[in-house]
């Protein structure tokens, strides 16, 4: 990695990785948001989260892991600022905050399959496209990883670590006294994450997911 090491990689390789990677992590978020929204919970649309302007989401640590591991990791990680969700305005607090933490790694698995069917169209217009085989070459790239980068962020996300989604999930469903033993892990729950993905072994669990899931649209898509 660090002998391919160069700037024109560096900037090829963000010029088509950082739109589709940015527009997953935001609408991350903002479906959260919106589906707090449709539960009962107005405090992310009152503070103006509910929106693809990527300027109210960016957490600058966040971005910069995600330009790192963009370079550096065999799938990309990074985050937004959570968007706020005041569970004291959600109908059933338990199972409403399930489906929020859902909507996130959900609305990635959709943003995935959109990509996928622009790689299609893509691929039957390129004849249209091979006098500019430069713009081509981006858009494929840029698609591509807009298939990849998506399944892995809603693979991620759904690692059973608090705070992802996952474990808001398996919270919902154990018992009250265990999900409140449970949500105590936070506090170790981004030490444990980033060990698990430097040391390379949270690849090794879930590239196999989404290697099946990336090979599952090639598959309906025809790509």
């Amino acid at each position: 990695m660090i002998e391919n090491f160069s700037i024109q990689n560096t900037l090829q390789v963000l010029s088509y990785s950082l739109i589709p990677v940015l527009l997953g992590i935001i609408v991350h978020e903002v479906a959260h948001g919106y589906m707090a929204y449709k539960k009962g919970d107005s405090t992310a649309f009152m503070l103006g989260r509910l929106t693809l302007n990527p300027v109210p989401h960016i957490d600058p640590l966040g971005l910069f892991t995600c330009v790192l591991t963009a370079l550096t990791s065999p799938f990309i990680f990074g985050w937004a600022k959570p968007v706020p969700v005041n569970a004291r305005n959600l109908r059933d607090p338990k199972k409403d905050m399930m489906w929020i933490a859902a909507a996130g790694p959900l609305s990635n698995i959709l943003l995935a399959m959109i990509f996928a069917l622009f790689y299609k169209i893509l691929i039957i217009c390129a004849p249209l496209l091979l006098q500019s085989p430069g713009v081509l070459e981006f858009l494929f790239s840029m698609f591509r990883v807009g298939i990849i980068a998506n399944l892995g962020l809603a693979f991620i996300n759904l690692v059973p670590i608090p705070p992802l989604d996952g474990s808001k999930i398996v919270m919902g469903v154990l018992p009250n006294h265990l999900a409140y033993q449970y949500a105590s892990l936070e506090r170790y729950g981004m030490i444990i994450l980033i060990i698990l993905l430097f040391t390379g072994i949270l690849g090794k669990i879930l590239l196999p997911f989404i290697a099946l899931s990336v090979n599952l649209l090639v598959t309906i898509f025809g790509i």
